[in-house]
């Protein structure tokens, strides 16, 4: 019985270390979700108010980092925006097969992507959208919701498609801050002043009513009136409230990029259903734990058998008159 005990443990270890190395797995249901994300490229995400940060430079890496804890088998898209469009540089590719593309893309992603200045934000949430549907995928819309030129007074248009659901990620700051300013060959220069832009609410659509009791207003040369000449467009903060209120009428949620992957995950679980796989669960990591375990084990009652031994012996030695 007591060579059994001896020889128990290490013979455990040893079956317990080869299913180790096989890796046996069982099926296991899993949840997966995916997406089309699509991120703004447009000259106010330069604006550095993510702890010092350029807000696209936290973009790239607060998504690559999701992405990264994203389970195998959940499939990503990426995109940009900028104008009133969005382009898309891959259909969703799993996160694990393709991770290397994934990363490699998210570091290339840069304001000079830009095809055209304008940042029309509604139109391409809109538009990005209507591709996320294409693609049967929910979509991740990641902006600071800064609109440039601003919208006109009838406001943003609204969405016409059956929504696909997703999250619009918003990033920045609260504060106003100054927009970088380069020049024609990407040289920083300095920040947009603000005879630089245009201002709230833009000059175009039809005029407010009460545009012919504001200042300078004549019917024909200057139906807007003159009130809306000054503003602050040239500083840029998150328009959480305005993302907010487009996430709502298009069956989105909203999130703060500051909030973390696990408020992602949480907003996108809420809108989306995802879908369900069965994937095998690897066992060799606890095969390698009980293996340990045993062998412990062993080690533990052969040290407590010297003990008692070595007890024994003293005990008998005293005995001796």
């Amino acid at each position: 019985m007591s060579r059994f005990r001896r020889l128990a443990p290490p013979l455990a270890a040893c079956a317990f270390a080869a299913l180790a190395a096989a890796d046996p797995g069982m099926p296991v249901e899993q949840n997966l979700r995916d997406a089309l994300v699509v991120v703004d490229v447009t000259r106010s995400m330069n604006v550095r108010d993510m702890g010092g940060r350029a807000r696209l430079d936290a973009v790239r890496i607060d998504l690559r980092n999701w992405i990264a804890d994203q389970p195998c088998g959940t499939r990503v898209g990426l995109a940009l925006f900028t104008e009133r469009r969005s382009l898309t540089l891959f259909t969703p590719i799993d996160v694990c097969t393709d991770f290397a593309s994934l990363s490699e893309a998210l570091e290339m992603l840069d304001w000079r992507m830009a095809w055209e200045g304008d940042s029309r934000v509604a139109k391409g949430l809109n538009h990005a959208l209507d591709r996320a549907a294409a693609l049967d995928v929910p979509l991740i819309f990641v902006t600071d919701g800064h609109e440039a030129p601003p919208l006109p007074y009838s406001g943003p248009d609204p969405y016409r498609g059956d929504s696909p659901g997703g999250v619009i990620v918003g990033v920045g700051g609260a504060t106003p801050a100054p927009i970088p300013k380069f020049d024609n060959v990407g040289r920083e220069i300095g920040f947009y002043e603000a005879q630089d832009v245009n201002h709230a609410p833009a000059r175009l659509g039809a005029p407010p009513k009460d545009a012919s009791t504001r200042p300078g207003y004549h019917p024909r040369n200057n139906p807007y009136g003159e009130s809306d000449l000054d503003g602050n467009e040239h500083l840029s903060a998150l328009r959480a409230s305005y993302l907010e209120s487009l996430a709502a009428a298009r069956e989105m949620a909203f999130v703060r990029l500051d909030q973390g992957g696990t408020a992602l995950d949480e907003a996108l679980k809420a809108v989306a259903p995802g879908r369900s796989i069965e994937v095998q669960s690897g066992l060799g990591p606890l095969f390698g734990a009980l293996s340990l375990a045993a062998l412990l084990s062993g080690w533990m009652q052969r040290s407590s058998a010297r003990t008692q031994k070595r007890t024994h012996s003293q005990s008998g030695k005293r005995s001796i008159p």
